[in-house]
């Protein structure tokens, strides 16, 4: 039996091969690759060279000249033939035809008939003119041989020569024939050059219309980039439209089918049009395909606008220029102008720039405003602007929630008597009771004698959509939120809505992403000033606007979010709209916080100094003197009436059933008892401040 040998020690030199084993490879006869044939070659070069870009483009540009001279000629021709016919007449009084413009096409037949009596004329003129235009050369070389006969008699008296008789004849001979001598001369260079200037001219005239086709002109023209909007662009647009009865109307106008467009006028960074629309076409057919129209003028859907004027069937396009959309406006005057002031009744706060260039200006007096739109697209910046112009007129008073509670409306802070600034269930609250203190406030306005008059007090809730969803309910068991006649925070918004305009007590709310639960019906439609940013559907442009709007044209839901940041489209009588339409779009002017905060602070300094009450964490306890001197702020001396008044804004836990004694038992033990002054019980800050002084260096006594 054969034992198996196991090595211990490993081999570090491979095993050699086998010198006797040979490996033999059989390679396959191959045979040698074919030459490729000469035409192949031949026929790949000249493809590559057809293909080529330089060779492309030299293919366009060739075809674009030729083709900018042939049709310039037909250009040319057509213009002469319209000038010396009354085929021009003939297509307008189609076109008036086609469209149902009766009193067009009579006017148009009208013109016809003076154009043919004229050219009648003319025509009799020629039969006489032979005989005429002889008698005239006649009469007129007669006249001019005796000038020169003359001239040279009184030449020859003057210089005692006869001979002198005709050298002004024989000048004149002379002159004739140094000009026959340099038509001679010039005739021929001018009989060759003359067809090369009639060309350029034609291909001047082709050029000038792109009368070419698209694939040949140049890139720049492709892609409609600086393309310039012509009468002939906006009928071919429309044509293309995809409306059956607009393209037929079109097609039998002939090319007459700019009869259909008004004047085209610069508006801004654009251009505006107004489309009369054949008979069978509604302008919500034109509406509805805002965005083959756009493509079909060479521009993006948010470049062209299509509005509702007055006219019947009359649609009105603005235009943009190619890019000009996404160029920001300049600064707001809030921000250049250090010495504005703002006016309640009379001003009008500066907000931005319309599509026109134009300013924007929107008059706030006795109007509810509701500012929405999609998250982050400048709704806070927006409503913020409006405040603060009218935050330089000293007489206006804020009451402000805001339920983001980012800091958006810090510079407030000693401008507004109130700012609540949080999103949290109880800042709902704190702001739902400040509703519905204003609605208070309403009420002791309207019973006032007839003729008082009120400074305006402004309610401003920013993220109001956060009031509406609340779903926390007070001990009453009456929800905060919601919108059902229960709400607290719904009917507190109905309520100054019916009636506080008429005493200067309005609610400007901000709210994104509407919906009939964050934002009910008859909330929005309380607002008397609308205004939407860029929104998601058509539906909720509906909701912020309105159905007037948008059947008019409004489109907030068109603009693009992130991209057109702080574009509005408003509808309010408080703004300057062009007549027949029911909404204007802004392109507001973006005020940087820092701005905010350095306007705020001129607004301040226009003011005797406000005492800003903020939100109150409720079951804390409370110091009733500190609050007295905290509410009392920068003034010297306030009303009883008013210091209970704020101490309840305050803390309504802690002061709400407070009356003007327990007011003047507090203050008279401390020792600053309120006093008269003109008449009326007032509290003096000084008293207050060194009762404080006082009772805090007792206090310091005491513990050493």
């Amino acid at each position: 039996m054969a034992e198996n040998v196991v090595h211990l020690h490993k081999h570090t030199d491979p095993p050699a091969e086998p010198a006797s084993v040979t490996t033999l490879t059989v390679v396959p006869d191959v045979p040698p690759a074919r030459p490729v044939p000469l035409w192949v070659r031949s026929g790949r070069a000249v493809k590559s060279a057809v293909t080529h870009e330089g060779t492309k483009a030299t293919v366009r540009a060739v075809a674009r000249h030729g083709l900018y001279t042939f049709n310039g000629g037909r250009i040319a021709a057509r213009r002469t033939w319209d000038g010396r016919t009354g085929s021009r007449y003939e297509r307008m009084i189609r076109a008036a035809e086609v469209a149902g413009n009766l009193e067009a096409a009579e006017e148009w037949e009208e013109r016809l008939q003076r154009f043919r009596a004229a050219r009648h004329h003319r025509r009799m003129d020629l039969l006489h003119s032979p005989v005429d235009a002889a008698k005239g050369v006649a009469v007129g070389a007669g006249m001019s041989v005796g000038l020169l006969v003359t001239l040279g008699i009184v030449m020859a008296i003057s210089t005692e020569d006869v001979g002198h008789v005709v050298t002004p004849l024989s000048a004149t001979i002379d002159f004739i024939a140094l000009l026959i001598r340099i038509v001679q001369i010039v005739w021929g260079p001018v009989i060759t050059i003359g067809p090369f200037l009639a060309l350029l001219a034609l291909w001047s005239v082709g050029r000038k219309q792109h009368a070419a086709p698209a694939w040949a002109l140049p890139a720049n023209v492709r892609s409609g980039e600086g393309e310039p909007i012509t009468p002939s662009i906006v009928v071919k647009a429309l044509r293309d439209l995809g409306v059956p009865a607009l393209a037929r109307a079109i097609k039998e106008m002939g090319d007459a089918g700019a009869s259909m467009l008004g004047p085209i006028r610069i508006a801004g960074c654009g251009v505006e049009v107004d489309v009369t629309l054949p008979s069978g076409v509604a302008t919500n057919e034109v509406q509805n395909r805002r965005r083959k129209l756009a493509e079909n003028l060479t521009r993006h859907e948010h470049e062209v606008f299509i509005t509702i004027p007055q006219a019947a069937r009359t649609v009105r396009l603005w235009i943009a220029d190619s890019g000009a959309l996404d160029e920001p406006i300049g600064p707001s005057p809030l921000v250049t102008d250090e010495t504005m002031t703002a006016n309640y009744k009379t001003g009008r706060a500066p907000w931005g720039q319309d599509l026109r260039g134009d300013a924007a200006e929107l008059s706030l007096y006795q109007r509810h405003l509701l500012i929405t739109g999609l998250s982050n697209q400048g709704k806070t910046a927006a409503l913020r602007a409006l405040a603060l112009w009218l935050a330089l007129d000293r007489s206006v008073e804020f009451w402000m929630g805001d339920l983001k509670g980012a800091g958006d409306w810090a510079m407030f802070d000693g401008i507004a008597t109130r700012l609540i600034q949080g999103p949290t269930d109880d800042h709902v609250i704190q702001v739902t009771e400040m509703l519905e203190d204003a609605v208070e406030e309403m009420n002791r306005r309207l019973q006032a004698p007839p003729g008082a008059d009120f400074p305006l007090l402004v309610v401003i809730v920013d993220e109001a959509q956060v009031a509406f969803m609340c779903p926390v309910k007070g001990e009453d068991k009456r929800p905060y939120g919601g919108s059902s006649a229960t709400s607290r925070y719904f009917m507190g918004a109905r309520k100054i809505h019916n009636q506080g305009r008429a005493v200067n007590v309005l609610l400007w709310q901000g709210t994104q992403d509407p919906t009939d639960q964050n934002l009910p019906k008859l909330v929005r439609e309380g607002a008397h000033t609308r205004a939407s940013l860029a929104l998601g559907t058509e539906s909720q442009a509906r909701m912020a606007l309105g159905d007037k709007a948008v059947d008019g044209g409004a489109a907030p839901n068109l603009l693009r979010p992130g991209l057109d940041k702080g574009t509005l489209v408003v509808a309010s009588d408080g703004i300057e709209i062009p007549k027949g339409q029911s909404s204007i779009t802004v392109r507001t002017h973006y005020i940087s916080t820092d701005d905010a905060h350095a306007i705020a602070d001129r607004a301040k300094a226009l003011r005797d100094g406000v005492t800003t009450l903020h939100v109150i964490e409720r079951g804390e306890e409370r110091d009733p003197l500190a609050d007295i001197a905290a509410v009392l702020g920068d003034a010297p001396r306030v009303l009883t009436a008013d210091v209970l008044k704020r101490l309840s804004a305050l803390s309504e836990d802690a002061y709400g059933t407070w009356t003007p004694g327990d007011l003047k038992r507090v203050l008279e033990d401390a020792g600053a008892e309120p006093y008269k002054s003109d008449g009326r019980m007032v509290v003096g800050r000084d008293r207050v401040a060194r009762a404080l002084a006082n009772r805090d260096s007792d206090g310091s006594a005491s513990a050493d």
